[in-house]
């Protein structure tokens, strides 16, 4: 079987930095609609966050917030959003993975497109579906009681929140997703990302983890993100949990970065 490496390469004006914009916006609309017509992109990124959110509220909501004196939904909205965040870049990963296997991926560097258009394409329909998803989900929980206590700014920072936390979480995974040839590790991240939200102060107040626990549930990631959001939506610390956010999230992004582009390059040659 003949691999990307091995066929004609079309180059020169293609390269251009005046071609990178529009055969990247291309690509972006590409994978949005593929997306949106993937059942399990749309369960794992809107179906279960939804479902799960109703859930929480409906059987610990009362109880949590009795234990803590405010709103139970002003840590279970954020909490599942990062969810919904996390499972949408996952299913990514995994459709990455299969263009990958079936040669899309080989068939689309051969073509007189940019190179660098692809990942980008990627990580700008990221975006467009975390701001998505979080506004669906966030409307699901104004209609059961969240609301935006710190004004429109607030609202549109708490808009960005799961936007930055998400990009550094899908620069992991696609790093994964392009440097193995199973699914094994992208359901391991997975996993993971289970553990990350029963462990967080989004699911019940830090009081309520044992001792033991309790520092490794507040220093971790999702942790520090659902403070930043509730303090941009009921109110209280905002400064130290977002910057805890943004050196997380920056971390993953600048850790992961160029191995995720130099995997990227090597699975389209093959």
């Amino acid at each position: 079987m003949t691999t990307a490496a091995e066929l004609p390469l079309v180059t020169g004006h293609t390269e251009r930095w005046a071609n990178l914009l529009p055969q990247t916006l291309v690509q972006t609309r590409r994978l949005l609609v593929r997306w949106r017509r993937d059942p399990v992109t749309m369960v794992q990124s809107l179906g279960f966050p939804a479902l799960l959110l109703i859930m929480l509220n409906t059987v610990l909501g009362h109880q949590i917030t009795a234990f803590s004196n405010a709103n139970a939904l002003y840590g279970s909205v954020p909490m599942v959003t990062l969810v919904g965040v996390m499972s949408g870049s996952l299913a990514g990963a995994i459709t990455l993975g299969r263009e990958r296997d079936v040669g899309l991926l080989a068939r689309l560097w051969v073509l007189p497109v940019h190179r660098a258009s692809g990942l980008l394409a990627r990580i700008l329909a990221e975006a467009v579906r975390i701001v998505v998803c979080t506004l669906v989900l966030f409307a699901v929980g104004v209609a059961l009681g969240f609301r935006f206590h710190q004004g429109i700014p607030a609202a549109i920072a708490l808009v960005g929140v799961p936007v930055l936390y998400g990009l550094g979480f899908a620069t992991l995974v696609t790093t994964a997703a392009v440097f193995t040839v199973r699914s094994g590790l992208v359901e391991a991240i997975s996993l993971g990302s289970s553990l990350l939200m029963f462990f967080s102060t989004g699911f019940v107040p830090l009081a309520a983890y044992p001792a033991w626990a309790a520092p490794v549930v507040a220093h971790q990631p999702m942790s520090y993100a659902i403070e930043a959001m509730r303090g941009l939506s009921l109110g209280g610390p905002v400064r130290g949990p977002l910057l805890a956010t943004v050196a997380w999230s920056v971390g993953a992004i600048v850790v992961f970065a160029i191995p995720a582009v130099i995997g990227y390059n090597r699975a389209s040659r093959n």
